[in-house]
């Protein structure tokens, strides 16, 4: 029996005035007869989101995954070794598979073949508990018959028998298209035809569709990048299973290829995002549940977790109680294993989740029968019996690890449980830190670093917040600044480089400290932009290779511990000049100011077709201290005349790599760069 949505539409029989005085509707009338109920896929073109989430390019991807996850299923069941998928120049999109082909008998209760029972009705298919799918991604029969019914066409052959079958849809229709492409002619027919013959060992489906123009938003379309990740994906988890996805929209098409013999063992190899501490540790086992549970991890030496959860092959990217049952039991084996071997001190609090998980690039996959998701979307599994399971199979293979009598095994299991402890301590050191750093604390108590020259105005969003290389300086910029938004903090010479360091050595670091304590917005994973003190955080340093050198510490502090200000656009680099022009005759104190020797010239030469004459030597400024308040606040602090660059990050993964490169602990990659690579001279800041 299929339920479907029963919508109700109310009758206004009276009116009466608003506030605004216009006329609103009163209902008076509501009865069975204002009833309206959708039949068929009928609900489904109603209420789409339902179904599929949304109707912008999420909605289509979704109905991608359903019909590729369908012919994965027949992968997972045995039956099935090659998936192709093809985005077609016309607009279509076509998965083809070489499993046993949608059944094409006659289902008794219906009268409907196979293949019209799966794509016209709701909760209707083989994985119901009929024996023919031991464990599968669809699971409430919706898949097909939704995309069908959000087809402005669709298409279905089945190389079953020695027979070729075709059939066609229009809006979850069944009928008949004279042409080509959806807007062909068309009449409704029910039924199933022959149209060729094929070899009795050649099985498959191919189903071929175009999304409704109707229901879809005009913008929506298929991310090859993320079809892409999705084959790769689904090719981790089935082994042996070949994913070919062909783009056909543009003039340049491409082809791409996904097999994976190693299964999820490289999964997690490949989602690992920096050097490990050991290899990859796998735990499996069971539950009577009928449930297998293969989990892989490995740490690294990095901060990030890398958790990706799966039921049978679905992703599920908010986890659920299999996730849940994983990290109880994770956590709960690293504490009893760093009691056990004295890792942690008897007066140090337990470890917590998110000090077991840095670092960590895990895989949980659970296959079982009749998993219950939440939705239809499957993102969350909500099987209660999953966590019981899951955690206990964690556990005792965790604790069988931990007390491992293997040489290689024993010693990777050592230097994890050393690297938890420390991230246990640093994140306690942090906190202490950052209870310190709060704004309120900072403004009602004298814990701000007494050479900050902090502005009068708590304003956040117009204050400004200088960041003044040496003390040389202060002095010319304390009586430069506009006092009542600017406000300034001097460094001593280079900062910590902090790339290379831990985050308790940032912390130690009076600088870096400093820093961070008058932003007063916490660090790390704890730091929140809404706490930031300053609507603006301006670097200012000498016009000099020094100065470069400082500023790019400074930043590499900002991308590690508080990368929001960067994303967000509220750091800058100020642009103090490198030359003065002082010109003698003509307007009374005409000045010139310059930013590099090109420009220098440029002004001279013009300066010279005029026939004026300027004083000689031209100053060069070798630092900010060099000028007085009047320049200073002329050229590089005024709001009106100054010019600041703004630090931006459109590519925090690339930025992130250049950082580590030029500012990391490895030296050849580095050696290697500079004397190999080809750089722009101008584009170099010094």
């Amino acid at each position: 029996m299929v339920l479907a949505p029963i919508i109700f539409t109310p009758v206004a029989t009276k009116s009466a005035k608003t506030e605004d005085g216009t006329s609103a509707a009163i209902i008076s009338s509501y009865t069975a007869k204002d009833l309206s109920v959708l039949e068929g896929l009928d609900a489904v073109r109603k209420r789409p989101g339902m179904y599929i989430g949304t109707t912008d390019s999420r909605g289509l991807m979704h109905c991608l995954w359903e019909i590729i996850d369908n012919a994965v299923d027949e992968a997972l069941a045995g039956h099935c070794k090659t998936i192709e998928i093809n985005l077609e120049s016309d607009g279509s999109v076509e998965v083809h598979d070489d499993g046993r082909g949608i059944p094409v008998d006659k289902e008794p209760k219906t009268g409907l073949t196979g293949v019209e029972v799966v794509m016209t009705k709701l909760h209707a298919g083989g994985k119901f508990g009929g024996g023919s799918y031991a464990a599968s991604g669809g699971l409430h029969g919706v898949g097909a018959s939704v995309v069908n019914a959000l087809a402005s066409r669709l298409d279905v052959e089945v190389d079953r028998d020695g027979k070729i079958y075709w059939m066609s849809f229009k809006r979850g229709h069944a009928g008949i298209f004279e042409g080509e492409g959806p807007n062909a002619s068309f009449s409704e027919k029910s039924g199933l035809r022959v149209i060729g013959k094929v070899s009795a060992k050649v099985t498959g489906t191919r189903i071929k569709w175009w999304f409704d123009k109707q229901i879809f938003l005009k913008e929506a379309e298929l991310a090859i990048e993320d079809i892409y990740a999705r084959a790769r994906q689904t090719s981790y988890l089935v082994p042996g299973l070949t994913l070919v996805v062909n783009d056909k929209r543009a003039k340049a098409k491409t082809s791409e290829t996904f097999f994976h013999k190693g299964g999820i063992s490289e999964f997690c190899t490949f989602l690992r995002p920096d050097d490990p501490v050991g290899e990859v540790i796998r735990v499996s086992g069971s539950g009577p549940y009928t449930e297998n549970v293969p989990v892989l991890m490995q740490w690294g030496n990095g901060y990030d977790a890398t958790i990706s959860s799966f039921v049978n092959i679905i992703s599920t990217p908010k986890g659920g109680t299999h996730v849940a049952g994983f990290e109880k039991a994770i956590t709960k084996a690293v504490n009893d294993a760093l009691r056990a071997t004295k890792t942690l001190k008897n007066n140090e609090a337990d470890v917590i989740k998110d000090d077991v998980q840095e670092g960590l690039t895990a895989v949980v996959t659970v296959r079982m029968s009749e998993p219950q998701f939440e939705g239809q979307t499957k993102e969350v599994l909500g099987t209660a019996a999953a966590a019981k399971i899951v955690g206990q199979v964690v556990a005792d293979e965790m604790k069988a690890f931990f007390n491992t009598t293997k040489r290689i095994d024993k010693a990777t299991g050592r230097l994890i449980l050393e690297k938890i402890a420390n991230a246990s301590r640093t994140r306690i050191s942090a906190r202490a830190h950052k209870d310190l750093q709060r704004r309120k604390n900072a403004l009602e108590s004298s814990s701000l670093p007494t050479k900050l020259s902090d502005c009068r105005s708590d304003e956040s969003a117009r204050t400004e917040l200088f960041i003044v290389e040496g003390d040389s300086a202060l002095g010319t910029t304390k009586a430069a600044r506009n006092s009542e938004f600017q406000a300034i903090l001097p460094i001593r010479g280079k900062i910590l480089n902090v790339q290379k360091a831990s985050l308790s050595q940032m912390l130690e670091n009076n600088e870096c400290a400093s820093i961070i304590q008058v932003i007063g917005a916490g660090s790390g994973k704890s730091f929140d932009i809404n706490d930031a003190r300053y609507g603006r955080v301006i670097l200012m340093s000498d016009a000099d290779v020094d100065g470069a050198h400082i500023r790019c510490l400074l930043l590499t502090l900002f991308n590690s511990y508080m990368r929001p200000l960067v994303e967000a656009g509220r750091v800058f680099a100020a642009i103090p000049p490198l030359h003065r022009i002082d010109v003698i005759g003509g307007k009374k104190g005409e000045v010139h100011y310059t930013y590099s020797d090109d420009e220098m010239k440029k002004v001279i030469a013009a300066l010279k077709k005029d026939g004026k004459r300027w004083k000689e030597p031209i100053q060069r400024y070798k630092g900010l201290g060099e000028m007085d308040a009047d320049q200073l606040r002329e050229t590089t602090m005024d709001p009106e005349k100054r010019t600041l660059r703004r630090i931006t990050m459109k590519d925090v993964t690339k930025a992130e790599a250049m950082f580590e490169l030029l500012m990391g602990n490895e030296v050849a990659p580095r050696k290697d760069f500079i004397s190999s690579a080809d750089i722009d001279r101008e584009r170099i800041d010094a």
